[in-house]
């Protein structure tokens, strides 16, 4: 078995802040994989968790990564060589 000469991570964090955004935003930018939840910023201010968002989908297009929802919950954000599968892809 080859070694990868420059592994992909995935990392799982919780969103508390929007301060948050600023660590997720260095990680978008070294191609990692995030698993991001975001219930407690939800239950706590949903217009706070709004601006989040807008900002992680704009960073992410930004870095030309994959962003989608993982259900109510979550979201993940893949660097551009990695692609979210959903529904509408014909996958032929």
């Amino acid at each position: 078995m080859q070694k990868q000469e420059n592994p992909t991570y995935l990392k799982a964090i919780t969103i508390r802040d929007i301060s948050d955004v600023h660590s997720i935003r260095e990680d978008i930018k070294k191609e990692m994989i995030l698993i991001l939840r975001v219930t407690p910023l939800a239950q706590r201010d949903v217009e706070q968790l709004r601006k989040v968002v807008e900002e992680l989908y704009a960073v992410a297009k930004d870095a030309s990564a994959e962003i989608a929802r993982l259900g109510e919950e979550r979201i993940i954000i893949a660097p551009s060589g990695i692609k979210i599968w959903r529904p509408e892809y014909d996958l032929k």
